[in-house]
């Protein structure tokens, strides 16, 4: 059969195998139907024919990367606290204080849909120029059933108006909002009685997500959250061990969690029962850096407990206000010595399996979605070497090629 692209004069890192990048020097790849119909060593090329053949230039292919942590739907800014935390304010202190989330969800309320989605587009083009083809968009800026609801339908909206496919997961345990104060367990029973259901019944929600934390939910009140959302059928994941050690990796873990999500505190039965689950830990080193924290994740730990990591942006307004998913991959190395391997499968492989999606992303395989990137590089280890510069050269997403800047207009 006809091929509908072929993209030839590409060096390939696969990302499929175990270790190093699964590199196939001067190869070719063929797309049918949105899916990987063929791929390997130009020499080894099938004849057939195809719709559109496109020479790569001698560039480098990888899979579509994949931001697998995100809070990227939002409105309006948090500079100000960015200020207070320069002049000696620690995060807890402003959060303490009413900022914090809750200045998010202040703004994120007031906005209309609308206007939600005109300040969110931006930052996810920003991504789609990086070569990013997935993205996990959460809510929990709403905290409240219509807030949350919005949220998630303005993330819904980013994946029909752009070229990127969107996971959206409900945060509804985010933090405790202002009309609930003093009355935390009241709060999570209406996020496990009410919220859950309502949004998983209108079809907005892959997974769910939680803060467990001591300025967040107690893990108690997580772990009612977290079986409520399986009740319904849903996957669960977890902001865990950012600020103090909570208990909230194990937690997860030991409910077959896909995620346990920052980590700098996690403690050695956590990164145990990650391993044993097989829950990812997602690094989110944007954060560490702009919270101007000092203690990292227990990289090599994670390392030799063969607990898959994965790195994403945490793009969000008050500790992460990061569009490049580049960056954080030079973070990971930098900051925390992930090599440029385990930081491109982080963002590519280990991401999907972040999000349930690794038999269907995340590498280049026959079968698998047609997602990738084409990089004007000399080796892979380039995209987590330099600092601030793009080498992205075309982006294919479900097999339809695309220049990678991306306007609305488009």
């Amino acid at each position: 059969m006809a091929w509908d692209l072929l993209l030839t004069n590409v060096h390939l890192a696969t990302m499929a195998g175990d270790d190093g990048y699964g590199e196939i020097l001067d190869g070719a790849i063929a797309v049918k139907d949105g899916r990987i119909a063929w791929l390997g060593p130009w020499a080894a090329l099938p004849t057939s024919q195809a719709a559109t053949v496109h020479d790569g230039g001698g560039c480098w292919l990888t899979p579509g990367l994949i931001d697998c942590h995100t809070h990227i739907v939002h409105a309006g800014s948090r500079s100000d606290e960015f200020e207070a935390r320069l002049n000696g304010a620690s995060y807890q202190d402003i959060a303490r204080a009413g900022g914090g989330i809750a200045s998010t969800v202040r703004a994120t309320r007031a906005a209309s849909e609308a206007a939600l989605l005109r300040q969110s587009l931006p930052r996810v083009l920003a991504l789609l120029a990086e070569g990013v083809t997935t993205i996990e968009i959460k809510s929990g800026y709403g905290l409240a059933l219509e807030g949350e609801a919005k949220m998630l339908r303005v993330a819904r909206a980013i994946g029909e108006q752009l070229p990127v496919s969107v996971r959206t997961t409900f945060l509804g345990a985010h933090a405790l909002p202002a009309e609930y104060a003093g009355r935390p367990d009241d709060y999570i029973d209406l996020v496990c009685r009410q919220m859950l259901p309502v949004i998983a019944s209108a079809g907005l929600m892959d997974a769910v997500d939680a803060f467990c934390e001591n300025i967040g939910f107690t893990p108690a009140q997580t772990r009612r959250v977290l079986e409520a959302a399986q009740a319904l059928g849903l996957p669960v994941k977890l902001h865990a061990e950012q600020l103090s050690d909570q208990g909230g990796a194990a937690l997860v873990a030991s409910l077959g969690g896909l995620s346990a999500d920052h980590l700098e505190f996690l403690s050695e039965d956590g990164i145990a029962a990650m391993a044993r689950h097989g829950t990812v830990a997602v690094l989110l080193p944007g954060a560490y850096y702009f919270l101007r924290e000092t203690q990292p994740p227990p990289i090599a730990a994670l390392r030799a407990a063969g607990v898959p990591m994965a790195v994403s942006t945490d793009c969000n307004p008050g500790t992460s206000p990061m569009t490049s998913l580049l960056l954080a991959m030079n973070m990971a190395c930098t900051l925390w010595r992930l090599t440029p391997q385990e930081a491109l499968a982080g963002a590519t492989i280990m991401a999907a399996r972040a999000l349930g999606l690794q038999h269907d992303r995340g590498s280049l395989a026959a079968g698998k979605r047609a997602d990738f990137a084409l990089w004007r590089i000399a080796r892979p280890a380039d995209l987590s070497y330099a600092i601030g510069f793009n080498p992205c050269a075309g982006v294919v997403h479900g097999g339809v090629w695309r220049a990678p800047v991306v306007s609305l207009a488009d």
